[in-house]
């Protein structure tokens, strides 16, 4: 592609951030032919790569390893104390990701693509104007734009926090130290994650959370249960706490409560959700509306308010999964080329990587009661399945609701061992439309995780 010192350069796509679902579209496109430029500002890969999901569930794996080893004299195995290096932590989580950012950028680059490592902002209707890493400028206009900038930890209205300095999702994985006393504040997926794992590694651990419960959106039974396997863990959950100052002393941070009591760690991680990155791209001079929290308006195709200008991926205000980001690829992609595939009625599985972990696809008892749904439960303690017991590890409890009338699975919480892979076995019965006995009576190996499938939807209550 020819480049201008002071022309726009005109192209079929222009992909506005580097997440899953930009660079899939735009790997896809270009190495069909189209003309192709994805702009990036330096994390190659995206998010998930980088700072989420993959640098995570590295340390999830650490962190397992640890708990397995720590129960090793239950299978007969006499393996001493294991205690967590961080050097060696750091260089197993690094490699990992310095792998797959490599990977990335050489399939950028044998896409065919024009990756563009600089800074946007929209000047105009699909325009931008690039502030080039390494110096320089360009001006790219695209026949589509998709905006795809994703989203950073955010940080909470509390007094104090700002010039305290705490640590986020991301600045935490590039600790220099293992922290001795680890205050979390946030009893969501991500908070719940790295207290279980830094407990693991040998932190003491605080979580402060102001709801009810831990995991507000599941149902009661199943947040209680995951309480306790943080109890468990060693880790201290404090809820219906209101934090009202975070203040940075010698000793370390203090967060302080509205009852007045103190909870000082030496370090403080925030993890309450996270905001869009879309300050800076001048979305108002495209024609791209924001909602009042700053993440792009869209409709079930993905479309924003500016012609042939799409948004996917966090930023969109889609469940900030990176597997929803690449089903925000797929309907964006086909409604480029003509088609009508829309975001409604999507079956959006996730998951919680404790260990045990928790997964969860569908509604929860709760939901289904609320939409109208005459409903039926099974509740089974993982010490039912076999496999689980030759594994030594009998935590958790599964769940599954089904509409009566249909005899259709609405939704299943499982938590316990590889409960990520058995939930997507019930996800795709759910995708089928299939009645719940199609795996209450199918013959599944024995002994496996999965076989728990048959005896879980054996219990359902009349």
């Amino acid at each position: 592609m020819a480049q201008e010192d002071t022309g726009v350069e005109d192209v079929d796509l222009l992909v506005v951030g580097g997440g899953k679902g930009g660079k899939t579209l735009a790997m896809d496109m270009a190495r069909s032919g189209g003309r192709v430029a994805m702009v990036e500002r330096g994390m190659i890969g995206g998010t998930c790569i980088n700072v989420a999901c993959i640098p995570t569930k590295t340390l999830v794996t650490s962190a397992r390893l640890l708990d397995s080893l720590s129960r090793a004299e239950q299978v007969g195995v006499r393996a001493g104390k294991p205690v967590a290096d961080l050097t060696l932590l750091r260089e197993h989580k690094d490699g990992v990701v310095a792998g797959m950012v490599d990977l990335n950028h050489r399939q950028f680059l044998d896409s065919g693509m024009d990756f563009v490592l600089g800074t946007a902002r929209f000047t105009g209707e699909r325009t931008v104007r690039v502030e080039l890493n390494d110096g320089g400028t360009r001006v790219l206009r695209g026949k589509d734009v998709v905006i795809n900038t994703g989203t950073t930890p955010a940080m909470p209205d509390i007094p104090g926090i700002a010039e305290a300095g705490p640590l986020t999702s991301e600045t935490l994985l590039h600790l220099d130290r293992i922290p001795e006393h680890l205050v979390v504040i946030g009893g969501g997926y991500v908070g719940l994650e790295f207290a279980h794992m830094f407990a693991a590694f040998g932190s003491r651990v605080t979580l402060l959370h102001r709801g009810e419960r831990v995991l507000p959106r599941e149902d009661p039974d199943v947040s209680e249960a995951m309480a306790e396997f943080l109890a468990d863990a060693g880790v201290r959950l404090h809820t219906r706490v209101i934090l009202t100052e975070v203040s940075r002393g010698p000793s370390g941070m203090t967060v302080r409560l509205s009852d007045g009591t103190e909870v000082t760690g030496t370090d403080v991680l925030v993890a309450v959700g996270r905001e869009p990155v879309t300050r800076e791209l001048d979305l108002d001079a495209a024609g791209v509306r924001t909602d009042d929290r700053g993440f792009v308006k869209v409709d079930d195709r993905l479309a924003t308010s500016a012609p042939r200008t799409w948004a996917v991926g966090d930023v969109a205000g889609s469940p900030q999964f990176t597997h929803v980001s690449l089903d925000d690829y797929r309907i964006v992609k086909a409604n480029i080329a003509g088609a009508d595939r829309r975001t409604t009625g999507r079956l959006v599985p996730w998951n919680v990587f404790t260990t045990p972990e928790l997964a969860r696809v569908g509604m929860t008892e709760i939901e289904a009661r609320v939409a109208g749904h005459d409903v039926r439960v099974a509740r089974m303690p993982v010490a039912t399945v076999p496999r689980a017991r030759t594994l030594r590890d009998t935590r958790g409890v599964w769940k599954a609701v089904v509409d009566r009338d249909s005899d259709r699975i609405l939704g299943v919480a499982l938590l316990g061992p590889d409960a990520s892979e058995v939930m997507t076995v019930v996800q795709t019965a759910m995708l089928t439309g299939a009645p719940y006995t199609l795996l209450r009576d199918s013959i599944i190996a024995h002994p496996t995780m999965a076989e728990g499938l048959n005896m879980l939807f054996n219990a359902l209550t009349d």
